[in-house]
Order: structure tokens, then C-alpha cells, then sequence
């Protein structure tokens, strides 16, 4: 009689360890000197002390892709679905001024997901950490045959920062009259997904090898374009400038992302003409038939993030985006909210 092994259940130890040896070059390149360990450990280990912090607060989020793997599926690619995974969740930190530390990622799949795919997807996780300037120190790959169609996957990642406790970001010194500095997104980011699939592949019955003449991309490569990572921008106009507020423009738009960061008297006024709306979500409103309330509390319709400073400061602050590579719009201010319902105002 043959002797079960777990590999005839469907789980490839040696595979598996075959996917670490060679993705590892990749995880090392993200490596700073706080880093105490090396791959193949129980826990990635951190040095905190070398941030010479006097009051650290430590800041951590989670998050995943989304139905966005759908679209990398369709299309084979899986490179830059990682950079989304680690702008997700440092884009979520970045918002209390946290310096991104370190990053890990967990990866689920089932029975016979091609090695070079899971290669891929660390390969862009790798790059986001670059991006991020925080460490890739860690991570779970859980082959689940049964649990997971053959050739399906799903993603999770992990982002912890540190802030100096007096120069956290909470929102409470955010005041009528305040400028609203909107950072430009690059598409759709991560978030939308569902609908936004709904009407490019069942509503207009397109693929994803389609072209539109307006985006001079095929539709894949608009969906897939990864999401920005806007820790450094933040980062670099931090050194000069007072950030009252700042909000990750992810599920719900700027609708529903803005009240989480605004004292209760306050409400924003989005003016939307300050800034060129980016061409697919013209696309998809009109093609889906989608009201515009619903399309700004869906997508965060070209804007990622937005940062409250002093009307003072409005014109500095977009002056260093530039110069960090990042465009920045003056795209409305804090007015009193004269309702408690009333939170975001658009004009």
C-alpha cells in the first residue's frame, strides 16, 4: 500500500522552499541596517533603537488588493500587484506622519500556482518596500488545495511605522479655512474594482487586450497601473511644513475618507474643477451610467490622497510635492459644517 505523503494531498513542501531560495536576493535588497535577521527565521526582527526616537508611537495597518488580482490574472501578469499590496497599507500609516519601518506579506493559494507567479508578486512587493523606503522582513506563503481553486490566489500585507509622539498627525488642530492639498492618484488605484469591472467587461463587453482610443493603453494596462506610494512626498514636505490633516483617498472616495479626519465642527469643500478628472473615470461614468455621487464615493476619482495645511502654507506644500515628484493640487479648504451630516461639500 502507498504511504501518504503531503504532497499528495497537494502541498509541495520542497516546492515551496524552492520559491524562498529565489526570491530571497529580492527580500535582501530591501534590507537596512535596523534589520537583526535572516530569511528562514520564526519573526523578522527590527532595531528600533537606531531611529534615535525619544517618544515612539508605533503605527500599523493591513490590507489587501482586492478583486485587482481578477484583472492581473487575466492578464498573466503579476508584477505590479505587489507594489499595490505595500502601497495599501504604508499609504494607511503614512496618514498619522509615521515613517514606514517594515512590511510582510502573506500569501494564499492553491494547488498548482506556477512558482514564477509567486516570484512575481514578491518581486513587486520588493519594489513597493523600495518605494516605500521600509524593509521586507517577513511573510507567510500557505498552499491550501480545496480551499483555493487551482491557480487562484489571494494576497494580504502588513506595514508598521513609528512616529515621534509630538509630531503625530491627528487631525485636531484642522481649522475653517484650511487648504485642502489634493496628491494626484495614478488610475484607480486599488479600490472600485467591482464596479469598475462590472462595466468595462459586462456593461461595454470589452477584455482586457481592448484599446481605447482616449487612454492609448489597452484596458488591462489602465486597470492594472499600480497604486502610488506617497510615503517619501509626505515625508519630505513634513520636514518643512505643518501637516494638520491627511487622508488616504481608498474605498469610498474622498466622500467618505475626508469626515475620518476632520474635527466635527468642520466639513470640506472640494472645488471640482481645481484639477483635470483622469479620462477612465469619464469612461466609466458615462458607460456604466453611474451618478456622480456614487462615482466620488466609489473612486477616489484622480486624487490618493489629501493633505489639510495652513492657507499659509498651501503654496509651499505643492511646491515640494514637485520637487519630490509628486503633483499637487489646491483643490478646496475647510469650511464650518452646518450640519453633522454635512461632512463634504463638492462645488
Amino acid at each position: 500500500m502507498h504511504s501518504l505523503t503531503y504532497k499528495d494531498s497537494g502541498v509541495d513542501v520542497a516546492a515551496g522552499e524552492n520559491v524562498v531560495r529565489k526570491i530571497t536576493p529580492l527580500v535582501r535588497a530591501t534590507h537596512l541596517p535596523e534589520v537583526l535577521m535572516q530569511l528562514g527565521g520564526y519573526a523578522g526582527l527590527y532595531d528600533l533603537s537606531k531611529k534615535k526616537i525619544k517618544e515612539p508611537v508605533m503605527v500599523a495597518s493591513t490590507d489587501g488588493v482586492g478583486t485587482k488580482l481578477s484583472v492581473a490574472a487575466l492578464m498573466n501578469r503579476h508584477d505590479t500587484i505587489g507594489i499595490d499590496l505595500v502601497a495599501m497599507s504604508v499609504n494607511d500609516i503614512i496618514v498619522s506622519g509615521a515613517t514606514p519601518l517594515f512590511f510582510l506579506d502573506y500569501f494564499a493559494t492553491g494547488k498548482s500556482l506556477s512558482h514564477a507567479i509567486i516570484a512575481q508578486v514578491v518581486k513587486g512587493i520588493a519594489k513597493g518596500c523600495l518605494k516605500a523606503g521600509c524593509a521586507l522582513i517577513g511573510g507567510e506563503t500557505a498552499q491550501m488545495p480545496g480551499f483555493y481553486q487551482d491557480g487562484q490566489y489571494d494576497i494580504a500585507g502588513f506595514a508598521v511605522g513609528v512616529v515621534e509622539k509630538k509630531k503625530r498627525i491627528d487631525g485636531k488642530k484642522i481649522r475653517p479655512g484650511d487648504i485642502l492639498i489634493g496628491l494626484s492618484s495614478s488610475g484607480l488605484h486599488s479600490n472600485g474594482y467591482s464596479l469598475a469591472r462590472k462595466i468595462v467587461f459586462e456593461v461595454m463587453g470589452r477584455n482586457v487586450n481592448d484599446r481605447i482610443p482616449r487612454l492609448k493603453k489597452t484596458i488591462g494596462e489602465i486597470l492594472l497601473t499600480p497604486t502610488l506610494i506617497y510615503a517619501k512626498s509626505l515625508l519630505a514636505v513634513m520636514k518643512q511644513v505643518m501637516i494638520k490633516g491627511a487622508a488616504h483617498i481608498t474605498g469610498g472616495g474622498m466622500t467618505r475618507n475626508l469626515p475620518r479626519i476632520l474635527p466635527e465642527h468642520c466639513a470640506a469643500r472640494i472645488d471640482r474643477k481645481s484639477y483635470a478628472l483622469p479620462e477612465i473615470f469619464k469612461i466609466l461614468q458615462k458607460e456604466g451610467g453611474v451618478d456622480w455621487e456614487e462615482m466620488y464615493s466609489t473612486f477616489n476619482m484622480g486624487i490618493g490622497m489629501v493633505l489639510v495645511v495652513d492657507a499659509k502654507d498651501a503654496m509651499q506644500t505643492i511646491s515640494l510635492l514637485k520637487a519630490s515628484g509628486q503633483k499637487g493640487f489646491a483643490i478646496g479648504s475647510v469650511a464650518a459644517a452646518r450640519t453633522t451630516r454635512e461632512r463634504v461639500i463638492y462645488v
